[in-house]
């Protein structure tokens, strides 16, 4: 655990305010959920919580799944970072940050395909060798938890097709939906 030198009081209603310099760096947003752990030494420790995390091993098999069928690298992403990758090295990917793209796209609430001549989306920030081809917010209850994404290394950025979008929109919805249950 790494020091920040911040010290702030609890109030009569036990809230304690997150700095600011802290909440630009790690993210946090307002209404962003917040998961609250104790240890046995006294320390409270808070982590932003990850709906769609807990679905790490079935967005991983779906992942695969689509990957073999596309040719193409699949991502899954939550609000923060990449959570399930297929068809790449896991390394270059698994619990990077998303790219400022990336959350525009999530906070659009709207699908993204790449037309081969804009300017590409990258997935992570500074990964220049993958850029999105395809990305569809998943939503679950109203609220984006996070983003299918399928890649291309293609530096020409040839446009996906038609199907790649659906298969990107039907593991949006599908995850989306499975979440719900």
């Amino acid at each position: 655990m790494k020091a920040t030198g911040i010290v702030r009081r609890i109030d009569d209603l036990g809230r304690v305010v997150i700095p600011k310099e802290i909440r630009r760096t790690m993210r946090i947003r307002e209404g962003d959920p917040l998961e609250i752990f104790t240890n046995r030494d006294g320390e409270v420790i808070f982590k932003k919580y990850s709906p769609i995390g807990e679905l790490s091993e079935f967005a991983n098999d779906y992942v695969d799944v689509l990957s073999r069928t596309t040719g193409h690298i699949v991502c899954v992403t939550d609000k923060d970072s990449v959570i399930a990758v297929a068809g790449a090295p896991r390394k270059e990917f698994m619990d990077k940050r998303v790219s400022g793209g990336m959350e525009k796209i999530m906070d659009s609430r709207s699908p993204y395909t790449s037309d081969g001549e804009n300017s590409a989306v990258e997935i992570i920030e500074g990964e220049t060798a993958y850029t999105v081809g395809v990305a569809v917010p998943i939503i679950t209850e109203g609220d984006t938890v996070g983003t299918v994404a399928i890649l291309s290394d293609d530096h020409s950025q040839r446009a996906m097709g038609e199907v790649e979008q659906k298969l990107a929109y039907a593991a949006a919805g599908f995850i989306g939906k499975h979440m719900e249950s």
